[in-house]
């Protein structure tokens, strides 16, 4: 396999901001706790030491274990957890919001980074262990962002007419979707694939979706949490409550956003006056604060603040942070050093480190994943023969046409002599015109510019087919073009993994990405 890394400015598809969060995270320190590198993890581990207790450690592992119950975990997997146990272990996180099978690329690219940040850390920091941990967002409930996946052309749609969170919905009706992948392998009976939609199953998504990532990713060690679990809950709900209290959310993302947005940060959220949701089986409705002080639950009714705060202390399963704060959530609960996630997402932690600080709670170090194309054997051919970079790739498709056919068509289509003669030729026409009979120079004007015009169609008619003769190769440019980008975006957040594995055995590609991860470069 041949790597090609790239600078992501070179790309022109990331703001200055993105670029900033890659490669110099000093400009934004404020907002941070740490700015990104090897070396800051021992201040990070230390800092996380003090505050993530015994305690803390021992309600994690019995939450994940209950979590796990049914589900046949790797060797690594059943270790790393148990090791959650212990004050030299901790974890770093990734994770997303639940999508239709893998869906795009980057799911499975994001999931090979933390893997393969925890090995490289494990060589520096060998006194500590490290965990990727996988956060299924199942409390989500944008299922219309995610119900499709676009595999060999085609887009395979889970159809539903369920609602709510999306990880409580029930599997009913994923069979169609098994059906149209089994035909597309079918003439790969033994393929890995096979194995994995047999395990893609459950009472609800969220146990399906667990099934589905443990069964690609269990031999990497990676550890699957979902925050929607009453244990969860009741270790947030200190912190539930005092947003219904006070709204302290609110204020610290506001003032953050305000001052970042006066240093030429970019916003990413709107914070709301409450950051919670309340959740039950297809409902997930915001608590939007009244101005007599009432809370309002849209379809549920309107409560005071202290029956809001009975529920909650009853009940806190039945509450949910929203983007602001599902990283407070997550940071409580977890003995975490590091939020990996893409170019938007770390954009989004900027505004939050008031939250954290208005909690006692560390607040991470943020990264930006790392961003890949893959290039098949036949793209990279046709990029050869076309003598074709990476980089060029990037360019508007017109331009790599336009940029083809100076090259290679140079020749065949410069009117460069034939410009500059029949300037001369229009000149000379209106200066011999004119010194027969000046009244006549508008007739002379008027007729070279109809003379221009014939040019101009001559010259269109044998541009056409010089390109027509160079046909073929404007296809494959177009061909690898839509190949790399693939409805004119990145690959990486289109094209599905399984588009890389023609065969469906799936395992020596995850392992090749994983390996050529490069977290800390």
């Amino acid at each position: 396999m041949k790597i090609s890394t790239l600078h992501r400015k070179e790309s022109g598809l990331f703001s200055q901001q993105q670029l900033d969060m890659v490669y110099d995270q000093s400009r934004f320190k404020s907002y941070l706790s740490n700015p990104f590198s090897i070396d800051a993890f021992r201040k990070q581990l230390e800092v996380k030491s003090n505050s993530f207790t015994t305690e803390m450690r021992h309600k994690l592992v019995e939450t994940l274990v209950d979590q796990y119950e049914g589900v046949p975990m790797s060797e690594l997997t059943a270790k790393n957890i148990e090791l959650l146990k212990n004050n030299d272990t901790f974890t770093i996180v990734t994770g997303h919001q639940l999508v239709a099978f893998t869906g795009p690329l980057y799911f499975i690219y994001k999931i090979a980074h933390v893997v393969k940040m925890c090995q490289e850390l494990k060589e520096t920091y060998p006194n500590q262990h490290f965990v990727p941990v996988f956060w299924m967002a199942t409390e989500d409930h944008d299922y219309e962002e995610i119900k499709s996946f676009h595999l060999f052309n085609r887009t395979i749609s889970w159809e539903t007419e369920q609602s709510g969170p999306v990880g409580r919905f029930e599997m009913k009706d994923w069979e169609p979707v098994f059906e149209q992948l089994k035909a597309l392998y079918q003439n790969h009976p033994d393929s890995e694939l096979f194995g994995l939609i047999d395990a893609f199953k459950g009472e609800n998504y969220a146990q399906a979706f667990r099934q589905l990532v443990n069964h690609l990713v269990a031999d990497f060690g990676v550890v699957i949490v979902d925050g929607d679990h009453p244990s969860f809950k009741a270790s947030f709900l200190p912190y539930m409550l005092q947003e219904v209290e006070t709204q302290f959310s609110f204020k610290a993302i506001s003032d953050t956003t305000e001052k970042l947005t006066q240093e030429g940060g970019k916003a990413q959220i709107i914070p709301r006056e409450i950051n919670l949701f309340y959740i039950e089986n297809g409902l997930r409705e915001r608590l939007n604060p009244l101005e007599d002080g009432s809370i309002e639950i849209k379809g549920k009714g309107i409560y005071s603040k202290s029956e809001i705060l009975k529920w909650m202390n009853d009940h806190p399963a039945d509450f949910s942070p929203n983007v602001s704060l599902r990283p407070l959530f997550q940071e409580v609960i977890l003995p975490n050093l590091c939020y990996v996630g893409g170019a938007g997402e770390i954009n989004y932690w900027l505004q939050l480190k008031g939250v954290f600080d208005a909690t006692d709670i560390p607040f991470p170090m943020i990264q930006t994943r790392n961003s890949v194309i893959w290039i098949d054997k036949n793209s990279s051919e046709k990029m050869t023969k076309l003598n074709l970079t990476v980089l060029d790739m990037f360019k508007e498709l017109h331009l790599l046409h336009k940029e083809y056919l100076a090259e290679n068509a140079t020749d065949e289509v410069d009117f460069t002599d034939l410009d500059a003669q029949f300037i001369l030729l229009k000149n000379q026409l209106v200066a011999s015109t004119i010194a027969v009979d000046p009244a006549l120079e508008s007739f002379a004007i008027a007729e070279s510019v109809r003379m221009e015009k014939q040019v101009t169609q001559i010259k269109d008619r044998l541009y056409k087919t010089v390109k027509g003769k160079h046909d073929g190769n404007l296809k494959a440019i177009t061909q690898v073009k839509e190949k790399l980008f693939p409805a004119g975006g990145l690959q990486e957040r289109y094209t599905n993994f399984f588009q890389l594995n023609s065969n469906g055995n799936y395992s020596e590609t995850l392992k090749l990405i994983v390996e050529n991860m490069e977290p800390f470069n």
